[in-house]
């Protein structure tokens, strides 16, 4: 059985994710074998108010039984692979690197990085000790998207696709980087990687991003911040257009699995490069709402 750390405590992912893992507290429907997470590190969080990061290292510790350490570093040669939780992006190259330069594979949760730089520093140092390093949205891997994948809606090859999400802000993960990621990650899994452009028109109430694939295909992302907010995808097609809503009931279990798979095997589910792109297109989003809609190429090269 492998053995997993979970480090921050900000996000209700490290709770969710343990209770499916360790098989607690959840319908067996929900549960994925493989791996038991064995211990957490409780860290401070410039985005979650204090006592949201109390609660869930409570219940880890408490319900889960669960223990803590004071530090990531204890718990390299205790564990097999982390997963490293933190909602601040701009914290995860510091937070993934001690466990990058001992020889740990990685998992990192959305946003991998808030910036092309820090994410490129992330891979380099994954491929200087060849692990694997892993990040994405759990929206990547519902079934509605999975289903698409393999043309089960009879779409045909894809020729462009209506992304949407909901897509709240935070200074520290600025643009679609805090939650519009889910909605990015979405049109990556339906179109999939090779934007060259993106264009950005913000508002209060929403984003509206267009990205230019290198074969000329289009491709749009709606982050809503006003209104109904739900989850889904238009896949225009050479056979068919599907309008597809995307539940989240079993999107914890599905991404568990791949990240399961990876510690698993060594082999990531994603290739990392697709995920520099994501980041890039992120960057680029912002930097085009930021100039009022100015088309920016995507800082990958």
């Amino acid at each position: 059985m492998l053995r997993l750390g979970i480090v921050d405590f900000d996000s209700s992912h490290s709770v969710e994710f343990t209770k499916r893992l360790n098989h607690q507290i959840v319908a067996e429907e929900q549960w994925v074998d493989g791996a038991r997470v064995v211990v957490g590190c409780k860290l401070a969080s410039a985005i979650a108010d204090p006592a949201r990061v109390e609660g869930f290292a409570k219940t880890f510790l408490e319900e889960l039984g669960v223990p803590l350490v004071e530090r990531p570093e204890e718990m390299i040669g205790k564990v097999d692979g982390v997963l490293i939780e933190a909602v601040d992006g701009s914290v995860h190259l510091e937070r993934a690197r001690p466990f990058l330069e001992a020889g740990v594979p990685t998992y990192v949760d959305k946003p991998f990085a808030c910036s092309v730089r820090d994410a490129r520093e992330m891979i380099e140092l994954a491929e200087k000790k060849g692990l694997p390093l892993f990040s994405s949205s759990s929206l990547r891997y519902a079934p509605e998207v999975v289903a698409l994948q393999r043309d089960e809606y009879g779409t045909g090859r894809i020729l462009g696709c209506d992304a949407y999400c909901p897509a709240s802000t935070h200074p520290r993960n600025p643009g679609l980087f805090h939650y519009g990621i889910h909605g990015v990650e979405t049109l990556y899994a339906v179109m999939g990687p090779g934007c060259e452009t993106v264009w950005c028109v913000s508002e209060e109430g929403a984003d509206v991003v267009t990205g230019r694939w290198k074969d000329g295909r289009l491709g749009t992302l709606r982050g809503t911040r006003a209104g109904a907010g739900a989850y889904g995808f238009t896949a225009f097609g050479e056979k068919k257009v599907a309008a597809v809503t995307v539940g989240t009931n079993y999107i914890y279990r599905e991404l568990l699995k791949q990240i399961v798979r990876m510690f698993t095997t060594g082999e990531t589910p994603l290739d990392i490069h697709e995920t520099l792109e994501i980041v890039a297109f992120q960057e680029a989003a912002l930097h085009s709402a930021q100039e009022s809609g100015t088309p920016r190429p995507l800082g990958v090269g």
